[in-house]
């Protein structure tokens, strides 16, 4: 792998996680209410999700090495275009529509970036990439709203503005030999190859999991830190808890993990023991045993999702395929988080331990209807 892609990825990826609090910053201190600010990143996940299928597409057909410095490019000028139109008075709604278009225009980041891994990477290093890249993931998400908080206290515009650099980094970061992909896609089948998306259900129903597992935990830390300690601060240390233990368990599967179905179902089973752990924990040692549980599945479970999409997706269609995926697992993780508001803290979260279960009867059927094919190079060990 290109020295600079983590770097540039990562750097993608920081924005992302700096906007929930650089837009209440921003709507604090503009109109008084940080409610507006809440509402501002629901409309930033709708831009995301609503043109990040088209965009995937585009991105198959222009090359992602060309593609991603559009979207890069774009993206820092409409995260400053947010701060500026705060700066100008506008009204709400307007606050709304700038943050949608600044969603919109990195909708296509996470599949742009995933695909030029697949075309930088050697195969049988594939697994150990995706691996570490879950770990930088986990660090990425403990150091964006640091930083908008560090920024914020400067001033509440600099959080957007510090979104906008981090894009032009990320754009500038990638590597040179990205531009070399430019018009691989291209030849005249380009498109013609059909999507197996049968064989990706199994898969896709995974990543679902995983955000809708996680979205129940982590939004609602805060409960279950007031049932186990009868305090608010033990909120943070869960959080913690799930993080390092996603760290742990990605480093370890990078060291001696395989990209089999065996794995999956393993992985699955764990989240769903895990999952129900958390859910009705009677102390916190299981409390915090049902999360670690959850925590070292969750990047494992990830990278050998995304290794066998990848393995049933045509090369002509992979951003696409990969767009599809990022959009399955945002749904999940909204789910997870509505479910919290109209269910118990309880049932939420089994439900997302039941959805692993369901997960593991997709992926067997998948394998026993469509067979599974060897991948070379990852799904040679498995466990047991």
């Amino acid at each position: 792998m290109p020295s600079s892609q983590p770097s540039a990825t990562g750097f993608s990826r920081l924005p992302g996680t700096m906007a929930p609090l650089a837009f209440t910053a921003l709507t604090t201190a503009t109109t008084g209410s940080y409610r507006t600010g809440a509402v501002m990143m629901v409309a930033f996940v709708i831009g995301q999700l609503a043109v990040s299928i088209p965009v995937g597409r585009l991105l198959d057909r222009a090359g992602p090495g060309r593609g991603l410095h559009v979207l890069l490019w774009s993206s820092a000028l409409t995260a400053l275009a947010v701060g500026v139109a705060a700066l100008a008075g506008v009204p709400t709604w307007g606050l709304l529509v700038a943050a949608g278009m600044c969603g919109a225009t990195a909708g296509g980041l996470s599949a742009g970036f995933r695909t030029l891994l697949s075309r930088t990477v050697d195969h049988s290093m594939l697994l150990r990439a995706i691996s570490v890249d879950a770990m930088l993931l986990e660090v990425t998400i403990i150091a964006g709203p640091a930083l908008a908080v560090a920024l914020g206290s400067g001033h509440w515009a600099a959080p957007m503005a510090g979104m906008a650099v981090a894009f032009v980094i990320s754009s500038l970061m990638l590597p040179r030999a990205a531009s070399g992909t430019v018009g691989v896609a291209r030849a005249p089948s380009a498109g013609a190859a059909p999507i197996a998306w049968l064989r990706t259900v199994g898969w896709l129903g995974c990543l679902f999991t995983i955000g809708l597992l996680l979205s129940t935990l982590e939004v609602g830390a805060l409960p279950l830190a007031e049932r186990a300690w009868a305090g608010q601060g033990a909120s943070a240390l869960l959080i913690g808890v799930l993080s390092v233990s996603s760290i742990v368990g990605s480093a370890l599967f990078a060291w001696r993990g395989g990209a089999g179905t065996a794995w999956a179902v393993l992985f699955l089973s764990v989240l769903a023991v895990g999952g129900g752990l958390t859910a009705f924990a009677a102390g916190r040692p299981a409390l915090i045993a049902g999360l670690v549980l959850v925590g070292l599945c969750t990047g494992p479970l990830l990278a050998v999702s995304s290794v066998n999409l990848q393995r049933v997706l045509p090369p002509s269609r992979r951003s696409e395929g990969f767009s599809v995926a990022h959009f399955v697992q945002t749904v999940g993780f909204a789910s997870g988080s509505l479910s919290l508001g109209i269910l118990a803290l309880e049932t939420a979260i089994a439900l997302g331990a039941g959805s692993a279960v369901a997960c593991v009867v997709l992926v067997l059927s998948t394998r026993r209807h469509l067979g599974e094919e060897p991948d070379a190079g990852t799904a040679e060990r498995s466990p047991g």
